[in-house]
């Protein structure tokens, strides 16, 4: 697979990717973890019909979660 050529718009995002790194990853958190295909499969086909995105569906389900099991009680 060929590179492709660095072009000055290429640089200048380069350049503005590696300057807000630090900043960009204390911002936002990624979860790298897998699931089995066929339902990883259903699901995003489940949010291309819904015009949904992941984030929606990390969140609505956190808030079921938060409902289903209540407020943590120490």
């Amino acid at each position: 697979m060929q590179k492709r050529e660095d072009t000055k718009r290429r640089l200048v995002r380069r350049k503005y990717e590696d300057e807000h790194k630090d900043e960009r990853q204390a911002a936002h958190k990624v979860w790298a973890t897998s699931i089995n295909r066929e339902l990883a499969e259903e699901i995003d086909e489940f949010l291309r019909k819904h015009k949904l995105t992941k984030v929606e569906l990390i969140y609505t389900g956190y808030q079921a979660l938060l409902y289903q099991h209540g407020p943590k009680r120490e």
